[in-house]
């Protein structure tokens, strides 16, 4: 089996002051990465902030013999974060490593849910990766390497009561996953996203303790090593808890023709169960394959 091996490279990771981003952050420095730990230090709900948190595993990482440096900005801050990677690539020259962890809870049903409420969590998710990305990305262009974790959850890909703004937010990490490693292929940026199930804080509220204690978040460490590594592959959902290992795809049917008459709303309405047979779907590899089928359904049909 080939070795993953992470020395001489530069990784960030975001929320990284405890649960699930501390243990990344130990994982990546235990297999020789530089480090820069993120983490505003605030509380699930985002409120408040101090350093303390990032500086805490800094110090363990160096207490074990590895490099590592600490940042306490807040990922919604987009001058903050470039600034947070320019401190990377000033203490060690390059970066090539994003795993995008920070992330908050604000849950409630959607209709009890205010508006700043549902932001604020769109804002920390997506727009927190979206900052580190951008900020990021010209270096990974130019040194023509980079490795991207986008941290979703089975709230996104599947739904979860009461987290409408954290599922959304989830979800939407995905579609960028999916450009973005359209986009960074030629550079060699592979981009992939997981989905954790841990027990980490954020959970702490949500699971009975024996459940949370068979969820030990040390578990999905592996899953964000491979994701990461020189081998990685791209595009990948990376689902992980408990020590299994699995993968989640946006598929396409195969679908129906049924053209455009007056009555193509009833008879699609009477063709669900056709529209939705999941024999011979696929994993579309670009946007353009939704066109490419149904223009190709559309010509068979004709014949």
């Amino acid at each position: 089996m080939d070795k993953i091996d992470f020395t001489g490279r530069v990784a960030i990771v975001t929320g990284a002051g405890g649960g699930l981003g501390r243990l990344h952050a130990l994982g990546l420095a235990a297999r020789g990465a530089k480090v820069l730990v993120n983490d505003l230090g605030g509380a699930v709900d985002g409120s408040g902030g101090s350093a303390t948190a990032a500086q805490k595993v800094v110090d363990e990482i160096k207490a074990a013999g590895g490099e590592a440096i600490a940042n306490g900005a807040s990922v919604t801050d987009f001058d903050a974060v470039q600034a947070m990677v320019q401190q990377a690539i000033d203490a060690w020259g390059r970066v090539d490593i994003l795993v995008n962890n920070a992330g908050i809870l604000r849950d409630k049903s959607f209709a009890k849910m205010e508006i700043a409420d549902f932001r604020q969590v769109v804002d920390v998710h997506l727009m927190g990766a979206v900052h580190l990305c951008k900020a990021a990305w010209p270096h990974m262009v130019e040194q023509k390497y980079g490795r991207i974790v986008l941290t979703t959850s089975s709230s996104g890909l599947y739904g979860n009561f009461g987290q409408s703004n954290y599922g959304a937010a989830k979800m939407a990490l995905v579609g960028l996953m999916q450009t973005l490693s359209i986009e960074g292929a030629k550079s060699d940026i592979r981009v992939n996203s997981l989905a954790p199930t841990a027990a980490t804080r954020m959970t702490e509220g949500l699971m009975p303790p024996e459940v949370l204690q068979a969820l030990r978040p040390e578990a999905v460490v592996p899953a964000m090593l491979v994701a990461v590594s020189e081998q990685a592959p791209s595009r990948m959902i990376f689902c992980a808890g408990a020590g299994t290992y699995e993968a989640a795809h946006v598929t396409l049917t195969q679908g129906e023709h049924l053209g455009l008459t007056p009555d193509t709303p009833e008879r699609l309405l009477a063709s669900l169960a056709q529209v939705n047979e999941a024999q011979g779907e696929i994993v579309p590899l670009s946007g353009a394959e939704q066109s490419t089928n149904e223009l190709q359904r559309m010509m068979a049909a004709k014949r």
